[in-house]
């Protein structure tokens, strides 16, 4: 089990990581969301011991994480944490920037374990190409085999998906998290793409200005967001009253979060809306509108008309 307890750090005066507490049992995979800044790559830098905590401690298995004080190359050995800067070896082969830690004792098994890695990365087409050659998102997938290849207990993902092209990132992701579950290796991934919560984490930890906001089951987080910061890092959401929508006693009025597929445009309702945009969406349009002089988002099968009044409620 990994234990963060209570831990803060600064790189100056101001804090970025501010009495953090969680646990993550082995084998889980965890996204970490939140806006720009609020702290998830220096989350990822403190499990793997790469800044000395201010506050607080991170074990492991009961085994403690500790900084570069007390370590003179910083980093765990258990632990693999793969940056946005991917480090590779420009001039030597795909092949060969995968297999770089791998031992050379026996050569057809380090041969077999760099065919594997390829394989999940889909880039066994690319062994024998130099690293320089390749694009960003190619690059991306090979440090991530680069990784994986001692099969590490810990997995730090910092925006790993974030150079690659969408056709390739679904597929790569359904190998890469189905790889990590069958062998167990507990994965931090720290993430702008929902995808990447609802699809593939067990649990997801939100983040805000250094502080930890909620962790729960991803799709628990995201079907009863606790606040609209929360609802708004799966997408655009409305911030309405219940009574905008339905009939209410004065003390049953609250306040709802609604995503736009939970409303829907009716013949006649209590809530009427201008449309001022259709945005295609392949499946159906994101229809911008407003209410109150507050801008409301709601999906519909088709577009509709600048300034047409319509009337939507609940779905």
């Amino acid at each position: 089990m990994l234990q963060v307890q209570n831990i803060s750090f600064a790189y100056t005066d101001k804090p970025v990581i501010q009495n953090i507490s969680f646990a993550i049992e082995k084998g889980q995979n965890i996204a970490v969301i939140g806006e720009s800044g609020c702290g998830k790559s220096t989350l990822l830098k403190l499990i793997y011991g790469l800044h000395d905590l201010d506050q607080g401690s991170i074990l492991w298995n009961k085994y403690e994480i500790l900084g570069p004080k007390f370590h003179l190359v910083p980093g765990m050995p258990f632990i693999k944490y793969l940056s946005q800067d991917f480090d590779l070896m420009p001039y030597t082969t795909v092949a060969e920037n995968i297999g770089k830690f791998l031992s050379n004792v026996d050569k057809d098994q380090k041969a077999a374990r760099v065919q594997e890695l390829l394989e999940i990365v889909e880039m066994t087409a690319y062994a024998d190409v130099k690293a320089k050659l390749l694009s960003g998102g190619q690059q991306q997938r090979v440090a991530l085999a680069r990784a994986l290849a001692l099969e590490p207990e810990i997995l730090l993902l910092d925006e790993p998906f974030s150079h690659i092209d969408n056709f390739r990132k679904n597929a790569l992701r359904r190998n890469l998290f189905a790889y990590l579950k069958n062998k167990g290796v507990t994965c931090i991934v720290a993430t702008h793409d929902s995808t990447d919560a609802l699809s593939f984490a067990d649990q997801t930890i939100v983040l805000y200005d250094g502080q930890l906001v909620d962790m729960a089951n991803s799709i628990d987080l995201y079907q009863a967001p606790i606040n609209k910061y929360v609802a708004s890092l799966f997408g655009e959401v409305n911030e309405l009253q219940l009574s905008n929508l339905l009939m209410v006693d004065g003390d049953e009025d609250v306040a709802v979060l609604l995503y736009p597929h939970q409303l829907k445009l009716v013949d006649s309702g209590m809530m009427k809306v201008i449309v001022k945009q259709s945005y295609f969406k392949g499946s159906y349009y994101l229809i911008k509108a407003v209410f109150n002089r507050k801008v409301i988002f709601f999906e519909h099968e088709v577009a509709l008309e600048f300034n047409q009044e319509v009337s939507l409620m609940m779905a």
